[in-house]
């Protein structure tokens, strides 16, 4: 049995390399009659990136057909009439990716909600890729754009580059089911995007990163952090994430929390837990523990609440200190703004 398998388009530099690869329904639960057939397209077990021609790609088509996989079997079909540089990637086990295309593919489990975020190993992949420009006429691997600009304006055309990135915006490649995204060059490929989830002009989801269910985005959700039903990140706020300073700790918001704008968190929040506008809360955060007639308990520091619910962390106006004590409103969405149908 294989972990995952994608047949996809792929684009190739100057020197025949892949730098980046679609797959239009990348599949966890493999057909058994093309698990039957893998070996006649040139699998020998492992993680492999199978270059197809017609024969096998005639193989692939009926066989997605029959199975009721329609995208698959439409690309399999058109793709000998295109043309198209087209390959097949069969991940044998959950292995950190050793490959352009493997890595890929392991995105678009993230962004097609077949797997969650940490729900596939991606050790090593912000290393393997490598900065591409992102244009209106396609991906261009930068030693090969300065060429492919002056082709562009000798024809009479414009090469517009939209960004210079390892990771392409997420809705090139997909746009998960009821979903609002106000400014889709904020939403990486690997992102995992909860239906019901609404991205607002200045939101942000990284890679490895997103939503499980229902959500307001007007802040930051970096890489690794996994942001919980119902919650609410309010404008400008930030989660500190894997690549920016969190270490190995993995962030989580829980479900049904506020972060009110400006704020930011650096520990993991169990549900219902609120954080005051512009209140950055740090591990190392020495915190004054009230209790239920918010009288003074004792002082800890941050990283003892990580995770526990039902906590509203904010600063005393007068004396600046960070005060916790039990959050007895828990934010709740407007089911109707995110409905997203």
């Amino acid at each position: 049995m294989t972990f995952a398998i994608g047949l996809g388009t792929v684009t190739r530099n100057s020197d025949n390399k892949i730098i980046e690869a679609w797959f239009p329904e990348p599949l966890l639960s493999v057909p058994d009659t093309l698990q039957d057939q893998l070996g006649d397209l040139g699998y020998q077990g492992g993680n492999e990136v199978l270059e197809l021609r017609s024969s096998g790609l005639h193989i692939i088509a009926q066989t997605m057909s029959e199975a009721g996989y329609d995208v698959t079997a439409q690309l399999a079909g058109r793709s000998v009439a295109y043309d198209a540089d087209v390959v097949l990637v069969v991940l044998g086990s959950d292995e950190a990716p050793q490959s352009v295309a493997e890595g890929f593919l392991k995105l678009h489990l993230i962004s097609h909600r077949l797997v969650t975020p940490h729900g596939t190993n991606l050790t090593g992949l912000f290393g393997l890729l490598h900065n591409i420009a992102w244009t209106n006429k396609g991906p261009i691997d930068l030693p090969d754009l300065p060429e492919r600009q002056m082709v562009a304006r000798l024809s009479g055309e414009t090469l517009s580059v939209d960004c210079v990135d390892k990771f392409p915006k997420m809705a090139d490649y997909v746009v998960p089911s009821g979903v609002r995204i106000a400014d889709t060059a904020r939403v990486r490929l690997g992102a995992y995007v909860g239906e019901g989830t609404t991205v607002m002009h200045e939101g942000f989801i990284n890679f490895n990163a997103g939503t499980l269910g229902k959500g307001m985005i007007e802040g930051r959700i970096s890489a690794g952090v996994i942001v919980g039903d119902g919650s609410d990140l309010g404008g400008g706020c930030s989660t500190m994430g894997t690549l920016s300073g969190g270490g190995d700790i993995v962030i989580s918001i829980g479900e049904n929390c506020l972060l009110g704008a400006n704020s930011g968190i650096g520990i993991p929040l169990g549900d219902r837990c609120t954080v005051e506008s512009g209140l950055y809360i740090t591990a190392g955060t020495k915190v004054q523990m009230l209790d239920d007639s918010q009288q003074p308990v004792d002082i800890v520091k941050a990283r003892t609440l990580a995770g526990k619910s039902d906590l509203l962390f904010r600063r005393n106006s007068t004396n600046g200190q960070v005060e916790c004590l039990t959050n007895k409103s828990a934010v709740a969405l407007n089911e109707e703004l995110h409905a997203n149908n």
